[in-house]
């Protein structure tokens, strides 16, 4: 399950371990979008997120090797130049750092379900 909420801006995402479910922040998701020169950047910035998270939810706890495991896979998959890959080495501060207007931090609570985010998982369900 994947969900979107307004989270403190220096966290990306999380999974809460022992559940199926991957909350990204909706805010930073946005200002990668507003920020982004290209949808190739968008893409790279949540399959970075993402991947992450599915580590953790695969039993990496440990943030270190997270961060090393996701990078290994990234620059295997895409090479060393992918935005996906530098987002790996940095985190998406490239990114974000393009923003010119001051980033506010919300206060809302709204969580947003992702809907048919893992259609490949329904035939499981009656």
């Amino acid at each position: 399950m994947l969900y979107l909420a307004d989270l403190p801006m220096y966290i990306g995402a999380f999974h809460g371990v022992g559940s199926n479910a991957i909350v990204m922040n909706r805010k930073l998701l946005d200002l990668t979008v507003k920020s982004s020169r290209s949808r190739r950047e968008i893409n790279s910035y949540v399959f970075y997120i993402l991947l992450h998270e599915y580590l953790h939810s695969l039993g990496y706890i440990d943030e270190g090797k997270v961060r090393r495991l996701v990078y290994a896979v990234a620059e295997r998959t895409f090479g060393e130049e992918h935005p996906t890959t530098q987002m790996a080495l940095t985190g998406p501060a490239a990114i974000l750092s393009r923003m010119r207007e001051p980033v506010e931090e919300s206060s809302g609570s709204d969580v947003e379900i992702v809907r048919d985010f893992d259609r490949s998982s329904q035939t499981y369900f009656s």
